[in-house]
């Protein structure tokens, strides 16, 4: 097919419909899990990305939009803060499952052998790696993947294209989300939190009592074994934790959405 036969078929509206697409869609690629993961390549992102937008564009609603370059570019600046409003609530959950991760490596004590975590790009410790693909694995084994698809789609019910969402909702929305990581954080890593702190509380009075002993060569091997078996008793609550949530991001970012 002749090129600019095809290209005739696409007009104005539509190609600015879809660079407004584009633009809330590639939030998710900035902030969300498995879709922002630094082990993809970028090109490989931006192309799911484009591919995203294509499939959605169908079922966008929208009227005439403005072509004019202050009114477009507002346009664009709007559906970026919209996807980011989006995207940003289901980062604040992979953000627990992080924090849950170095406060075990700061109380255990793996944090003094710190390394590049693949899926975040920063340096972390081991704990905090195992938090992030244990995460990510999940994800991908109960289809988070469609829930945050079918969420971005419902975004246009809730701001069409053309509308002006409610800032202070979104802003709302946001510290919810932020003020949760911490209780997130705490809840996950609880059992283990409370042994290892118990154990450092015996060996505090084993000192006390046998002032001899080496505290060093014996407590760090004690609070690993506790640490590790406790992490691993945890991990299936962990999952189904982590599916409840998901659910509940998706769904806290589709209510702090509305029209202005």
């Amino acid at each position: 097919m002749d090129p600019n036969a095809l290209l005739a078929h696409f007009s104005e509206q539509q190609v600015a419909a879809f660079f407004l697409v584009l633009a809330r869609i590639s939030p998710l690629f900035l902030l969300a899990p498995l879709f922002s993961s630094k082990m993809v390549n970028p090109r490989v992102r931006g192309i799911i990305a484009v591919a995203l937008t294509v499939g959605i564009m169908p079922v966008v609603k929208h009227g005439e939009i403005d072509l004019n370059i202050l009114a477009f570019g507002g346009l664009l600046l709007k559906e970026l803060v919209v996807g980011l409003a989006f995207a940003y609530a289901l980062c604040a959950m992979f953000a627990a499952l992080q924090a849950t991760g170095t406060l075990l490596d700061t109380l255990i004590g793996f944090s003094f052998g710190a390394t590049v975590d693949p899926i975040t790009g920063t340096q972390s410790a081991v704990l905090q790696q195992m938090y992030s693909l244990f995460g990510v694995a999940i994800f991908v084994a109960i289809g988070g993947d469609t829930w945050v698809i079918k969420g971005i789609a419902r975004t246009y019910d809730a701001v069409p294209l053309l509308d002006a969402p409610a800032i202070g909702s979104m802003v709302q929305g946001a510290q919810i989300a932020f003020s949760g990581i911490f209780a997130s954080a705490f809840m996950i890593g609880a059992p283990v939190l409370i042994a290892v702190i118990i154990v450092d509380a015996a060996f505090g009075v084993v000192t006390k009592v046998v002032p001899q002993m080496n505290i060093f060569a014996v407590g760090f091997p004690a609070k690993m074994i506790v640490g590790l078996t406790l992490i691993g008793a945890s991990l299936p609550f962990v999952s189904g934790f982590i599916a409840d949530q998901l659910q509940l991001s998706v769904a806290q970012a589709l209510s702090a959405l509305r029209v202005g």
